[in-house]
C-alpha cells in the first residue's frame, strides 16, 4: 500500500476491523470504528473553532483515550498536534505558546491569549451538533511538533520535516514491527512516547495505558493484556528492579517480545539485571532524539559484547565524533557526538537555530566515542560537564554511582560554583520515603568515586527527581538549592 494521510488511515483501520480494540485505559476500551467517528466529529468542531491546515494545536492533556481521539481530530482537520508537558512553568508554558502561535488549545489555558477549550470538551458533538461521516482528505506539511525535554535549557518546538503520511502496512523501524500490544507507560505528551505510540497505532497496534507510571500497575499490565511491546526508560527500569524479588518472579512476562529504553544513559548494573530478568534477546536500545536527526540501536547480546555502548547507526544514519577544533577524534577519544542522516533536514526550531550544518551534520549536544568496531558510547550532555579541580567530571558516572545504593530511586549531579575548585560537585537523591540519611549517602558516594569526583553535598528528598521520560533538568536543580540557603542548610552533609 502507499502512503497515505493519517487521516485516512484512521478511517482505513475503522474499515477493515470496525470492532477491533485499538487502545485499553483503566478499565474502558476503544475501538477503531469509535475512534474513527469521535475524531471526524471533533475534527469538525475544531475547524469551527478556526483551526487550519498546517496550523499547530497545542495538547495538554494526561493520559487517557481523550489523548488519541484528539491528536486524530488534529490530523483530520490537516492541522498539526503539538503535545506540551503538563508539567511546564506557567513562564514555560507561555514561551512555547508564543513560539508555537497555536490556532487552538487543548486541555490546559496558557497565560497568553490563545484559543482554548478544556479537557473533555466536545463542542456538542455528544448531540449530534457535528457529523461523524469522513472529511474531505487533508494532510499537514508536519506530523508532528514535540517540545523538546528543556534539559539543557529553554523547551523548544520541534517541527518535524516528515508530512502527515505513512504506508500503514510498513514496519516504521525494525525495532517497531506492526500489529503489537504496545504499552504506554510515559507521558504521551513527551516526544518519544508519543511518537512510538501514535506511530505504532497507525500500524496496527493496540495500545494499552496506563495514567502514569507505576511499577506494580506495569507488570499487572503486561500480564492481563499480553503485552508485546514496551518503552521503558532507565528509571522506570530501576523502579521496576526495586520491586521485591517475589514480585518480579511472580509477574508473567512471556508475552513480551521487545523492551525498547531511551531517553537517558542506563546504568550498566541496571542493564545488566533488565537482561537477566526479561532476557538479552528481547532488550534494545536507541539513541535518538525529538529532532529524528539520527538513529543508532543496539540489542542486548550485542551489548554484551559492547557493555556501554548505545549501539551502531541505523538506516541512513552515520556518526561522527569532533574534537572542540572540529577535527575527527580517534577511536576511543571523548568528543561532541555529531549525527548524518541522509534525506534532508528532518526537522526545524520555531524561534530559534539548531546545529546543523550545510552538509547536513547535526548534534544533540552529547559527548561520547566510538570503539574500533563502530560502537557508539554516549557519555554525558556537553552542558553539564563538571569542571573540579581542572577535571571534567560527567554528573552521569556520579549519579550511577549514588543510583547504585539500594534505598536511591534516582540522583541528579550538578556542579555549583566553587571559590577554590571552580565548581564543587552536589547531588540531589530521591530515596521515595526510606529515611535513608544524606551522611550514609555521601558515605556510601566516596566509597565509590575517586578524589577528583568527590562529591561535596547530598541532598534528600522524597520525590522523583526525573520525569516519566526519564528527563530531568540538572540546571534547575542547582538553581533550585543554590537559591534557598535553608533548605541547603537541611539537607547537606558532610564539608
Amino acid at each position: 500500500m502507499a502512503r497515505q494521510s493519517i487521516s485516512r488511515i484512521f478511517t482505513w483501520l475503522a474499515e477493515r476491523d470496525p470492532d477491533r480494540v485499538v487502545a485499553h485505559f483503566e478499565g474502558e476500551s476503544l475501538t477503531a470504528s469509535q475512534l474513527d467517528r469521535a475524531s471526524n466529529r471533533l475534527a469538525r468542531a475544531y475547524l469551527d473553532r478556526g483551526v487550519t491546515p498546517d496550523s499547530l494545536v497545542t495538547v495538554t492533556l494526561p493520559n487517557s483515550l481523550e489523548v488519541l481521539v484528539v491528536c486524530a481530530a488534529i490530523w483530520k482537520c490537516g492541522a498539526t498536534p503539538q503535545p506540551v508537558s503538563t508539567g511546564l512553568s506557567a513562564a514555560e508554558r507561555a514561551e512555547i505558546d508564543d513560539l508555537a502561535d497555536p490556532a487552538l488549545l487543548v486541555g490546559v489555558p496558557s497565560s497568553s491569549a490563545f484559543p482554548w477549550v478544556p479537557a473533555g470538551w466536545s463542542g456538542g458533538v455528544e448531540v449530534g451538533v457535528f457529523s461523524d461521516a469522513a472529511l474531505p482528505d487533508a494532510w499537514a506539511s508536519s506530523w508532528k511538533a514535540p517540545t523538546s525535554s528543556g534539559s539543557t535549557g529553554r523547551p523548544k518546538v520541534v517541527l518535524a520535516a516528515a508530512p502527515a503520511l505513512l504506508d500503514p502496512e510498513v514496519p516504521v523501524a525494525p525495532y517497531l514491527p506492526r500489529e503489537q500490544v504496545q504499552l504506554v507507560a510515559g507521558p504521551l505528551t513527551h516526544s518519544a512516547p508519543f511518537t512510538y505510540a501514535f506511530r505504532g497505532l497507525m500500524t496496527g497496534h493496540t495500545l494499552v495505558i496506563l495514567p502514569r507510571f507505576d511499577e506494580r500497575a506495569v507488570l499487572a499490565a503486561i500480564e492481563r493484556h499480553r503485552v508485546t511491546w514496551a518503552l521503558l526508560v532507565p528509571t522506570m527500569l530501576h523502579r521496576l528492579l526495586r520491586l521485591p524479588s517475589a514480585v518480579r518472579e511472580a509477574a508473567d512476562l512471556s508475552s513480551l517480545s521487545t523492551v525498547l529504553h531511551l531517553g537517558a544513559p542506563c546504568p550498566p548494573d541496571v542493564k545488566r539485571e533488565v537482561m537477566a530478568w526479561f532476557g538479552p534477546e528481547r532488550v534494545v536500545e536507541v539513541y535518538a532524539g525529538s529532532e529524528s536527526n539520527g538513529i543508532v540501536m543496539i540489542r542486548g547480546d550485542e551489548w554484551l559484547e559492547h557493555p556501554g555502548s548505545v549501539g551502531r547507526p541505523s538506516g541512513t544514519t552515520s556518526v561522527s565524533i569532533r574534537r572542540p577544533d572540529g577535527g575527527e577524534a580517534a577511536s576511543g577519544e571523548v568528543g561532541a557526538i555529531w549525527l548524518h542522516r541522509s534525506g534532508g533536514a528532518t526537522y526545524r526550531y520555531l524561534g530559534g537555530g539548531s546545529a546543523r550544518t550545510h552538509d547536513g551534520w547535526d548534534t544533540l549536544g552529547d559527548l561520547g566515542f566510538l570503539d574500533d568496531d563502530g560502537y557508539l558510547f554516549v557519555v554525558d550532555r556537553a552542558d553539564d560537564v563538571i569542571l573540579r579541580g581542572g577535571v571534567n567530571v560527567h554528573p552521569s558516572e556520579i549519579e550511577q554511582a549514588l543510583e547504585e545504593h539500594p534505598a536511591v530511586r534516582s540522583a541528579v549531579a550538578f556542579g555549583v560554583p566553587d571559590a577554590d575548585l571552580g565548581q564543587r560537585i552536589e547531588v540531589v537523591v530521591d530515596v521515595a520515603g526510606a529515611g535513608t540519611q544524606a551522611y550514609g549517602l555521601l558515605a556510601w558516594s566516596r566509597g565509590r568515586l575517586d578524589a577528583a569526583r568527590r562529591v561535596s553535598c547530598v541532598y534528600v528528598v522524597d520525590d522523583p527527581v526525573r520525569n516519566d521520560a526519564g528527563k530531568t533538568s540538572r540546571k534547575a536543580f542547582a538553581a533550585r538549592f543554590a537559591s534557598t540557603p535553608e533548605e541547603r542548610a537541611g539537607h547537606r552533609a558532610g564539608p
